[in-house]
């Protein structure tokens, strides 16, 4: 890796050895900032404060080799990535304002990918990570993640009936408690439609009657005026000497047709009369036949009338029109077909809910076996490996049990209460020592117990679900002794399948690495920087003298250094 300005450190390369690297320096020198910067590099969370006071960014480069057949490959490839012979680069740059930007194989990437990408590649864990197994969740995944396909499989299809059965109570819920307004929404819905139905209106008829009830008011000026205009075409039989338009047209005809043979434009206007004439007799018979079948009949305009009327109170209701009116019947009834279904409707529910808790308590009890069995084998593993952290008589085991609920699932015959992940509690305990009881390692382990509980844990994993690298930020706190040379004799071991970095201050532990790196900084006065640089021979011999009693040049020191040196290097 290569960092630059990153808290304390101003521009250091970190080259990590294959094996076990062991990263030591003095409180304040910056050993901590390179665990952060393998975080951010693997999509941690940016945090400006990070950034070197007095620069603009923080940046962290860093070459990692990924395994050709992982999931972690594909998903870079995936990513729009470029390989170079199996080596991935990755960069992460945090601004002094918080933005911060990824780059994975030379594209820029959501930061979700490298934290996708972490899983595969890297186990960090650190003070936190040991508080967070204390927690039951945690404790009860690390016993999933080592079981492997025994929980994994029917955690699979639980999960599944899991979230059915949630949507279905969901859904069952919503329609139960809602019923009231459900019921009131079908009684509105039920009384419309039979108003409706009651009118029996037809589409378009409110049009027809409101032009039919103009007509009908004005009957008689209607039927005045077309006797009129037809005396003034046709001529009044009550007065025969009077004069009517086509009286007047047939006369002008007659005049032009004497002399149409001695014009031919004359000819064409005789033409135009003549049909002016047919065409005032067409409608003067079309006026009579108006004034003879035009119905005055008051009590047809009272039907109209109420009929209109009763129109107009489906659409003050239901649409601004007839068409509108029985549109939202026929939605109406849809709607009131699907309300009218609740009973059944809930009945399927209630039927499918109940079959879906049975088989959720059947798979819920195969969950319960397979991690029984799973809790005694890793027990057994957890036990055997603190033994060999100056823990030999420490006994580890889980306890797994649930918590009873009437309306939980049914697992060994009596009903419990579930959740996502199963209906069992999960719980590591710890009898560090022959006649104490078992007790949960949130109450019954030291800080130094716990350490090792959790690098056994590590170990053990390790031989079952192995990732490339492990990353472990002083797990050896409040360790000392001949505990933190078997945790690092532990830790050697655990470097002989993959790649272990240990940020320690205890030189037993950094005695068993393969290689050493001492974050040191200096002061020029002004600006405080840290370097990185790999020990060897006597650089190493002083550091880990200065480790054992602050004191780089202490004979005793260096003796006692050089022995551990000697003796990890025997053991390897």
């Amino acid at each position: 890796m290569r960092i630059r300005s990153l808290g304390v450190i101003d521009d250091a390369v970190v080259e990590l050895s294959p094996g076990f690297t062991a990263v030591t320096g003095e409180t304040g020198a910056g050993k901590t900032m390179v665990v952060t910067s393998l975080g951010l590099l693997l999509g941690g969370r940016a945090d400006p404060a990070l950034v070197r006071i007095g620069a603009k960014s923080a940046v962290v480069e860093g070459r990692i080799s990924v395994p050709a057949d992982g999931t972690a490959v594909v998903r870079a490839e995936e990513a729009g990535a470029e390989l170079d012979e199996g080596v991935l680069l990755i960069s992460r740059t945090v601004s002094a304002e918080g933005r911060s930007r990824a780059h994975l194989g030379g594209r820029s990437v959501p930061v979700g990918v490298l934290a996708e990408l972490a899983d595969e590649l890297v186990a960090v864990h650190g003070q936190t990570d040991q508080q967070g197994l204390l927690k039951l969740s945690r404790q009860r995944g690390a016993l999933d993640r080592y079981a492997g396909d025994a929980v994994a499989v029917p955690l699979a299809k639980y999960a599944g009936a899991y979230r059915r059965l949630r949507a279905v109570s969901a859904e069952l819920d919503e329609i139960t408690t809602r019923a009231r307004e459900r019921a009131q929404e079908a009684d509105m819905l039920r009384f419309g439609l039979d108003e409706i139905a009651a009118v029996e209106p037809r589409a378009g008829e409110d049009a027809e009657l409101a032009a039919e009830a103009e007509r009908l008011g004005h009957a008689e000026a209607l039927a005045s005026a077309a006797t009129a205009a037809h005396a003034a075409l046709a001529g009044n039989p009550e007065d025969p000497e009077g004069i009517d338009a086509a009286t007047l047209v047939a006369g002008a005809h007659r005049a032009l047709e004497a002399v149409r043979s001695h014009d031919s434009a004359l000819a064409t206007l005789s033409g135009r009369i003549g049909e002016i004439n047919i065409l005032l007799g067409d409608v003067a018979g079309e006026l009579a036949g108006y004034a003879d079948d035009l119905d005055a009949d008051p009590l047809r305009l009272a039907a109209v009338e109420e009929r209109r009327a009763a129109l107009t109170q489906l659409t003050r209701k239901y649409g601004e029109d007839i068409d509108a009116v029985i549109a939202w019947a026929e939605r109406s009834a849809e709607r009131l077909t699907e309300l009218d279904g609740d009973d059944d409707r809930i009945e399927e529910l209630t039927a499918e809910r109940d079959a879906l808790r049975g088989e959720l308590g059947g798979l819920a009890q195969a969950l319960t076996d397979a991690r029984t069995e799973a809790a005694e084998r890793f027990a057994a593993a957890v036990t055997a490996e603190l033994a060999s952290l100056a823990m030999p008589h420490a006994r580890v085991s889980f306890d797994i049990r649930q918590t009873d609920d009437p309306e939980g699932v049914e697992v060994g015959g009596r009903p419990v209460a579930y959740g996502p992940a199963g209906a069992d509690e999960v719980e590591l305990l710890l009898a560090p020592h022959p006649g104490a009881p078992p007790r949960p390692i949130a109450k019954g382990a030291s800080g130094g117990e716990l350490s090792r509980v959790m690098l056994a844990v590590e170990v053990v994993f390790a031989g079952t679900d192995p990732v490339p690298t492990y990353l472990f930020d002083e797990v050896d706190a409040g360790v000392g002794g001949k505990a933190a040379v078997e945790i690092g004799r532990r830790l050697a071991k655990l470097a002989r399948t993959a790649q272990v970095v240990v940020v320690t201050h205890l030189p037993q532990v950094a005695a068993f690495a393969d290689r050493q790196l001492l974050v040191e900084k200096t002061n020029d006065g002004s600006v405080t920087r840290s370097g990185v640089k790999v020990l060897e021979g006597e650089e190493r011999i002083r550091e880990l003298s200065r480790m054992l009693a602050g004191q780089e040049d202490s004979e005793t020191a260096r003796a006692h250094a050089e022995e551990l040196l000697a003796a990890a290097r025997a053991d390897a």
